[in-house]
């Protein structure tokens, strides 16, 4: 081959690298990588004992893990060649659907149970925890009802109740499971993206000043959240009951000190954590990795709140309005989610019953999670094929002017 043609197959090879950098944000896609090794690798060392009690196979939980992360990534590539104009068409449908399996899953015999709350439908292989596909659906929704009414949001109480009654009635079938994590998180995304779409300061105020008396009325007059609250003011006051599984969980993360005791070495995870593969998963990775362990993926967690809301201001600059709010939306909602969870591990918040994203076990939050990048990724990608065109939309050149 002549140097001339080596030197133009090197220059289209290089083009296509850059072209796949701009339609593709590779380290949205490295970070969430990262994440979903660490969480299976937990997932397999924090399940190995319960699997070989229970299933007689120790690796049981590890290997559907695995089955949920492929279906998610196949999911995820769909989401991404997926253009986002079906979901904004699709948004009211889509709530629909949302409330139909809230109310399913709360109907006898329907729902299943497990310690008290019905969250679940039974679907054969697995069982689907309908509250969080509401979350996702209920974000597409919001995104979709904030272009279509940015100004009535803006401008009237009315455009601001509208989609307060919705997260309203989500809240309350959610509360009747109960969920009351779930309903925090629903919550606090819908609030954030109707304050990210134009809602006036003192509405939002006085909206969040009631849902937060109403949530404490609710916290305090269900005995079940209150021995939840109790118990995670003072695990140790009764740390063989009710602060049980807290002050097992902050022994693992005490024992982790700086770096850890290694890679399954965990001894909390040997029947003394419940749920160390599920929603305390965070725990036993403290106690295996350390601090610095813990550092390293709130770091990460870190970087991909802030590609969300990079990717959001990038769609919104160039007028594509439902990306930015979706964007939004769900970097609110990894972002609070991943909290609440390190919180609970840490004993800073009340037990919520929340998966930590892409790396607890559980195969309905991975679905979900991966369906939520892999929008993420089309928004991305939508952008950049904006931004390519030399016109601006007359949509953003009014919002910028109000």
């Amino acid at each position: 081959m002549s140097t001339s043609a080596l030197q133009a197959s090197r220059g289209a090879a290089e083009g296509q690298r850059i072209q796949l950098q701009q339609r593709l944000d590779l380290g949205l896609v490295l970070a969430v990588a990262v994440l979903l090794a660490l969480g299976l690798v937990m997932v397999a060392s924090a399940s190995i004992t319960v699997a070989d009690r229970e299933y007689g196979n120790p690796l049981f939980f590890f290997q559907r893990q695995v089955v949920f992360v492929i279906m998610g990534l196949i999911i995820a590539v769909g989401m991404y060649r997926l253009r986002l104009t079906h979901w904004d068409r699709s948004g009211r449908g889509l709530l629909l659907f949302a409330l139909f399996l809230l109310v399913l899953v709360l109907i006898p015999g329907v729902g299943h149970t497990v310690n008290g709350s019905t969250r679940w439908l039974p679907m054969g292989l697995f069982r689907l925890q309908v509250s969080e596909f509401a979350k996702l659906f209920v974000a597409i929704y919001m995104a979709g009802y904030l272009v279509r009414k940015s100004e009535e949001v803006s401008e009237t109480f009315k455009g601001f109740l509208k989609p307060i009654m919705v997260l309203g009635l989500c809240a309350v079938l959610l509360l009747m499971e109960p969920d009351f994590g779930a309903t925090v998180v629903l919550m606090a995304m819908g609030m954030g993206m109707l304050f990210l779409g134009g809602a006036r300061l003192g509405q939002f105020a006085a909206l969040m000043a009631i849902v937060i008396a109403g949530l404490s009325v609710l916290a305090i007059s269900s005995p079940y959240r209150m021995k939840r609250l109790t118990s995670f003011l003072d695990p140790w006051q009764d740390p063989f009951n009710s602060g049980f599984q807290l002050t097992q969980s902050l022994i693992a993360i005490g024992s982790g000190s700086w770096t850890g005791m290694g890679l399954g070495s965990s001894i909390q995870k040997l029947f003394y954590l419940p749920e160390a593969h599920n929603d305390f998963l965070f725990a036993v990775f403290a106690e295996e990795f350390g601090l610095m362990g813990v550092v390293a993926v709130v770091i990460i967690f870190s970087y991909i709140i802030w590609r969300c809301f990079a990717i959001g201001a990038a769609a919104e600059k160039v007028g594509h309005m439902f990306g930015a709010y979706l964007a939004y939306g769900f970097g609110i909602w990894i972002g609070l989610q991943a909290f609440i969870n390190m919180g609970v591990n840490m004993g800073i918040l009340p037990t919520k019953g929340l998966t930590l994203p892409l790396m607890s076990a559980g195969g309905s939050s991975m679905l979900v999670m991966c369906a939520v990048f892999g929008m993420l990724l089309r928004i991305h990608r939508e952008v950049h094929d904006a931004s390519s065109k030399p016109s601006t939309s007359a949509h953003a050149m009014m919002r910028k002017k109000r």
